[in-house]
């Protein structure tokens, strides 16, 4: 990690701050002042500014509960994001873990580890999302039988992974994939001849949104469940 990095990290400063601080010769590394913002560091240093000990923050790991009309996003000029439903002092370097469409509610992770994050989304690691799909009308066994062997979306070279799906009313179904493609669900659902009303994401790999969570609500990861995903 570079010098002025750390320092923005593990204090209040912005990056052109700790720049400035670097510059100035306020900070040292084990004991030498560093004037070198593009220092490189092993993680095994002592950093001080202005003579007070320097650590980074431990990483974060959050779940949210997605309201509608809120964006998977760190900033947008045009809509609420997600970082704006969090208090502001928890929020630095905080980035989504698997993204929502603005009008798709529910479990949204959220954190600060981007190795982490990346096994999660990555395609390789097969983590399975699961969904519950409000339908425009009931699906037919035909359709399901499709979705549960892979089907051609449009304007797509390579047809989807197979899909898990239960039946738990007339026009809800919960759809489970592996994948995490362009509007994927409304488009597997589309392939098929029906049409996707609304769309809650309800489970990612063993972790299931925590029911007590209102829209907007958020709570850390326990240990178990951000191992889990690891």
């Amino acid at each position: 990690m570079r010098l002025d990095q750390f320092i923005a990290n593990s204090t209040e400063l912005s990056r052109k701050e700790a720049k400035r601080a670097i510059s100035r010769g306020e900070v040292t590394v084990n004991d030498q002042p560093c004037r070198s913002a593009n220092s490189q560091l092993a993680g095994h240093e002592r950093v001080a500014l202005s003579g007070t000990p320097l650590s980074l923050p431990g990483e974060r790991y959050l779940m949210m509960n997605k309201p509608a009309g809120v964006v998977s996003a760190t900033t947008d000029s045009d809509h609420p994001t997600a970082l704006d439903l969090l208090p502001a002092d928890i929020t630095r370097n905080l980035h989504i873990a698997g993204r929502l469409d603005a009008d798709t509610t529910g479990l949204l992770l959220l954190t600060t580890d981007g190795q982490w994050s990346h096994r999660v989304t990555s395609p390789r690691t097969d983590c399975p999302k699961t969904y519950r799909v409000t339908l425009s009308e009931p699906l037919t066994e035909a359709a399901a039988q499709q979705l549960e062997h892979g089907v051609d979306l449009h304007n797509d070279p390579r047809p989807t992974r197979p899909a898990r799906i239960t039946v738990l009313e007339d026009r809800i179904i919960e759809l489970t994939i592996s994948e995490g493609r362009y509007h994927q669900v409304k488009r597997m659902l589309a392939a098929v001849g029906n049409h996707v009303e609304a769309l809650h994401r309800v489970r990612i790999g063993q972790v299931s949104l925590d029911t007590a969570l209102k829209p907007g609500g958020y709570r850390e990861l326990t240990c178990q469940e951000k191992d889990s995903l690891a």
